[in-house]
């Protein structure tokens, strides 16, 4: 394989120096651990980039390859290749002690973590680097994040897409002029710990239950389909031939017990058990296996729960309001202060919107004063960034921003800087001509959201990503979650809270994707979501004794499809005590959805904000 770089040089920082391990696979579907991998192409390079190695391979998945039409893969072709455990020692090689490149990383990542596992091992990468994360810190002169579209940005050849062998030769020039767009901004590379335990099993998805829940199981009365079940302690039926017999007749077996359960199954109801203890306290009713069996055969119909479809519309555009419908908030609870965090209101005014198109960084001052110039600039028009990268236009130095270590690279990079006076009476004259090193996505191409407005989203029925990126240098962690909610603002049951120890929904309609260091994000399929989900809530969560003060602004975009362009974006800031933050929500609205951006912050930690929902979060 001979690597067609671009004419941009490898870096010379320090700390871009890694054995590099690229990496493409082309799938027979989307969920790692169901669906399998179908070609694998790996590329390794030294830290000066040069090549060291490469590998590519058909692979016999044993299953139906999926969608032909996009990887071109028949079953045909795939007879003759070798399975995954023939050639698993081989990639493990490549692997090994390197940094692993991707371009949406975490799908490349979780289909190898599977494909490993199925043969009893793990992938030896200890940090991974995506390079869709590392182009959105960028932000270059593009219209989209593509694959393709990068290729052509950076100078590279692209001859045959979705071809593994040579979208990782692709892979390899857009790395080289990636890390040289990174390297003239001083951006820090958001590479990525991957998990700590990599001996990951294969994925058994839950059988998502199709009925609705029709509460408790009455004393002497029957099961009904859609009945929440747990099993708790040992069984003289095996675990796993009770769970299929219970799903087989259309009831819903979770792993805890919340107050939504109808039943727990037990045959030591003493026992000190996790799962007894919460039955005891929500007063859920237990019944032993044999009672338990005797109800399995005559399981009495459930309702049948509804999934919408919709199309777009010619009136689903872009429409924006400032605060046409009231913000959910979740049911208040008891917070540090007792009270949720209140902000004081920004004056918008009325002047009209000089810096439309333009976006604006904000160096220094006190958080307060940090707030308010970000806030002057969204009522001007502009956008509000949260790093410094090629889309920024304009830089304001508050005091204390004088000392900030990128207004070297600022100044290097021709950026107009002013001060905080500039917000007050800014005028086209002194804004600069966007240029590729300045500009970013085109101008016009996206809806930048205030606090409370509100965005149709044209496509209702994709699936869309609301990713929340945050200041490179803060001092604390950041946690995004999501409740999937019904009609009363709560969740249906605990598998609808989607976290870092729970990523994913059941039906794979919510799940969490880790991009970066300081970027996480919410992906939701709208169009398969049950019908009983009226609202996705995506919030952000700090813990320990940190608050949103510490972060800094964050700023959240709204994305259909891998790599496309936002169709919105909003820049968030908390007051200085806020543990919590409902970053947005996405709403059904008609026949279709809405973006909402929120921003509203609490003291209380992520245990309240979940409790508000209905969700218990243990220990």
């Amino acid at each position: 394989m001979v690597l067609l770089s671009s004419q941009r040089k490898w870096p010379t920082l320090a700390d871009y120096f890694h054995d590099w391990a690229l990496v493409d696979v082309e799938t027979s579907g989307l969920r790692p651990g169901h669906d399998r991998i179908l070609s694998l192409a790996v590329v390794t390079l030294d830290g000066h980039g040069r090549q060291t190695g490469e590998f590519s391979t058909l692979l016999n998945p044993g299953c139906d390859p999926g969608p032909v039409h996009i990887h071109g893969l028949t079953p045909a072709r795939l007879s003759g290749a070798p399975v995954f455990e023939d050639i698993a020692p081989q990639v493990a090689a490549l692997l090994s002690s390197r940094v692993l490149v991707a371009h949406n990383a975490q799908f490349d990542y979780d289909f190898l973590a599977h494909e490993f596992a199925r043969v009893r091992s793990w992938v030896p990468v200890s940090r991974r680097l995506c390079t869709l994360s590392l182009n959105r810190l960028v932000a270059p002169a593009t219209p989209d994040l593509k694959l393709g579209t990068l290729a052509a940005h950076y100078g590279v050849l692209q001859e045959q897409a979705h071809d593994a062998r040579d979208d990782v030769r692709v892979l390899s020039g857009i790395l080289r002029g990636s890390l040289d767009a990174a390297e003239q901004l001083g951006l820090p590379l958001p590479l990525l710990d991957c998990p700590p335990r990599q001996d990951y099993k294969p994925y058994v998805p839950k059988t998502p239950c199709a009925y609705r829940n029709p509460g408790r199981l009455e004393t002497g009365g029957s099961l009904t389909q859609g009945m929440k079940v747990a099993i708790t302690g040992e069984t003289q039926v095996s675990r796993a031939e009770l769970v299929a017999r219970s799903v087989a007749a259309g009831l819903n077996v979770m792993t805890s017990v919340s107050g939504l359960t109808s039943v727990v199954v037990t045959n030591d109801p003493g026992a000190a058990a996790g799962k007894l203890r919460r039955a005891a306290a929500e007063g859920v009713p237990l019944v032993d296996e044999p009672t338990y069996l005797r109800l399995l055969d005559d399981v009495q119909p459930g309702q049948v729960k509804g999934t919408v479809r919709v199309s777009a519309s010619p009136s689903a555009t872009r429409q924006l309001s400032g605060a046409a419908e009231p913000v959910q908030t979740p049911p208040q609870t008891a917070s540090a202060s007792g009270v949720p965090a209140q902000r004081t209101a920004v004056p918008v005014p009325t002047e009209g919107q000089p810096l439309a198109g333009r976006r604006v960084l904000v160096l220094g001052g006190t958080h307060d004063e940090a707030v308010a110039a970000r806030a002057r600039a969204l009522a001007l028009g502009a956008s509000a960034a949260v790093n410094l990268s090629a889309s920024v236009s304009d830089v304001v130095v508050l005091t204390g921003g004088d000392t900030d270590r990128r207004l070297s690279r600022i100044a290097s990079l021709g950026l107009r800087v002013h001060d905080g006076g500039w917000l007050l009476a800014p005028t086209t004259a002194t804004a600069p001509t966007p240029t590729e090193s300045t500009a970013g996505n085109p101008a016009g191409t996206e809806a930048v959201l205030v606090r409370g407005a509100v965005v149709d989203l044209p496509q209702p029925d994709a699936a869309w990503t609301v990713a929340a990126t945050w200041g490179q240098h803060a001092a604390c962690d950041v946690d995004v979650v999501a409740f999937a909610l019904d009609e009363r603002e709560r969740v249906a049951g605990d598998e609808d809270f989607v976290f870092y120890g729970a990523p994913e929904h059941p039906d794979g309609t919510v799940r969490l994707a880790l991009e970066g260091p300081t970027e996480q994000a919410i992906i939701a399929d709208l169009g398969c979501l049950p019908l009983e989900v009226h609202r996705i809530v995506v919030a952000a969560a700090i813990d320990g004794t940190a608050t949103f003060s510490d972060v800094g602004a964050i700023e959240i975009t709204a994305v259909c499809g891998i790599g496309a362009a936002p169709t919105a974006r909003a820049t968030l800031d908390a007051a200085t005590t806020e543990r919590t933050m409902i970053l947005a929500e996405l709403y059904r609205r008609g026949d279709g959805w809405r973006l909402r951006a929120v921003g509203q912050g609490y003291d209380h930690g992520l245990g309240d904000l979940a409790h508000g929902y209905g969700v218990d979060i243990a220990g």
